[in-house]
């Protein structure tokens, strides 16, 4: 069973930073040799390759058209764009079709940073509305037709495309600081996304961005009489081809491409906890809901909530997701007790609520034999701890409970009071609130409560509103 702990994804980390660097590597160490590669290298290998790539990147825009997908249909524009650009710097190439032109230096310029200013569109939140997919196929074919029109300009006109940017030159510099800071922003998205989910594919995805940002220095800034421009251009046609499998192995899941977006949050965590925390976490969760239909109910709300109370207090992508797996099985214990006394209809006695104070150390137990991590562990083991001491099962106090324990505390209470139960009404809000107001401080961490607070407020502005 795979672990939950932070310690965890180290090793896989440590291999995608490897990865990563193996172009950086490459131009250190080879880059600056001066190579004479025929014409026909260049023409074959970069043009044939990079047409093949924009066939199927026109391909993944279908598909994204087909699901509605706009996200999708704009990462194909811009895979198809950068493909087409290549394609024509290869057909460009002087002494085969045409002579010397300025063709060859233009799309050699301007791939990547057309390609990332492309990708970077894809936060944009209008574009998660199918309705936003047929303005993209215009925008496609509108950048294919520019891109055609240049190859077609330039192949016919030799003359009339300027030879820029030159190596080095100061556009050129400009266009390589440009590259790089939106190829930084992409591969960013794709690592949060990854520390969140935990999947190969989104790091995959962060790998293939920076092979692509790494062929922007040599094709700014060396010639192609320096090995490092081919090597360059090699990891250019191998970086396309790196991100859009994953995306396109998304779409053959009905799912949408999450890491170059990084728009997946503890929420996503939460409602599909299969796809994202691993069908181990879904296993237990239903478990629990053929046991006891509240207990899995409240976990699961309390889980939405602490995720959220997360987001706010600016947890990092792993905590978030320890956190969004710790919530959800935090009462897992409660299969270990009698439903006689789980489903009571009324007040607990002290002995069976001494059966009940077990849970906590029970869902422990169980999670060790299953393979989590200390980190999901603390929070089933310590979410009824309180910071003076007065929670059970072991009466931890102050620096012994985690900060993301208290967290889940907050929401677990807040949860429990406002739900209704056999013995009692369910709570107002306001009555629960406060309850957590007057005990920051001493049973509750202040800034839990007042995060909390925050995320209720947004929960109830839209009913606010209608009102």
């Amino acid at each position: 069973m795979r672990r939950s702990s932070t310690r965890q994804v180290v090793p896989v980390l440590l291999l995608g930073t490897l990865a990563a660097l193996i172009p950086f590597v490459l131009q250190r160490a080879y880059g600056h040799r001066h190579v004479m590669f025929s014409s026909d290298v260049h023409f074959e290998g970069v043009g044939l390759a990079a047409l093949t790539a924009a066939l199927a990147s026109l391909a993944l825009t279908i598909q994204g058209a087909r699901r509605g997908d706009g996200r999708t249909v704009l990462v194909g524009t811009a895979f198809s764009v950068m493909a087409s650009l290549l394609a024509i710097h290869g057909l460009a190439t002087p002494g085969v079709l045409i002579g010397d032109n300025g063709v060859i230096a233009f799309t050699g310029g301007a791939t990547l940073p057309v390609g990332a200013a492309v990708l970077a569109l894809t936060a944009l939140p209008a574009l998660r509305r199918p309705k936003s997919v047929r303005p993209l196929i215009v925008l496609q074919i509108l950048l294919l037709a520019a891109v055609i029109t240049l190859g077609a300009v330039g192949m016919l006109l030799p003359s009339a495309v300027p030879n820029v940017p030159a190596p080095g030159s100061p556009a050129a510099v400009s266009a390589l600081f440009i590259g790089l800071a939106l190829f930084g922003l992409l591969a960013a998205r794709a690592l949060r996304t990854f520390l969140l989910t935990r999947r190969i594919a989104d790091l995959v995805v962060a790998i293939g961005i920076v092979w692509l940002a790494s062929a922007l220095p040599p094709a700014m800034l060396l010639s192609f009489m320096q090995l490092g421009w081919w090597i360059g251009h090699g990891f250019e046609l191998l970086g396309i081809v790196v991100v859009a499998v994953p995306v396109a192995l998304d779409l053959r899941r009905s799912a949408q491409s999450r890491p170059l977006v990084g728009d997946v949050c503890g929420a996503d965590l939460v409602q599909a906890e299969e796809a994202f925390l691993g069908s181990h976490v879904r296993a237990l969760t239903l478990s629990l809901a053929r046991k006891d239909e509240y207990t899995e109910e409240h976990t699961r709300r309390v889980a939405l909530r602490a995720v959220q109370v997360g987001e706010v207090l600016g947890l990092t992508g792993g905590r978030l997701r320890a956190l969004a797996t710790g919530a959800l099985v935090h009462d897992i214990g409660k299969l270990s007790v009698p439903d006689a006394i789980l489903q009571k209809p009324g007040p607990l006695t002290d002995e069976e609520f001494e059966v009940i104070k077990q849970h906590p150390e029970w869902g422990d137990r169980m999670l060790v034999d299953l393979g989590f991590g200390e980190d999901v562990r603390h929070l089933v083991r310590s979410h009824h701890e309180r910071l003076d001491g007065s929670g059970y099962p072991h009466g931890a106090e102050g620096s012994l409970i985690s900060f993301d324990a208290r967290i889940l505390a907050v929401c677990d209470v807040y949860d429990a009071l406002i739900s209704t139960r056999v013995y009692r009404d369910a709570w107002t809000h306001e009555r629960a609130v406060k309850l957590l107001r007057d005990e920051s401080g001493t049973s509750f961490d202040g800034k839990c409560v007042t995060a909390l607070e925050r995320v209720l407020a947004s929960e109830r502005a839209p009913v606010a509103a209608a009102v």
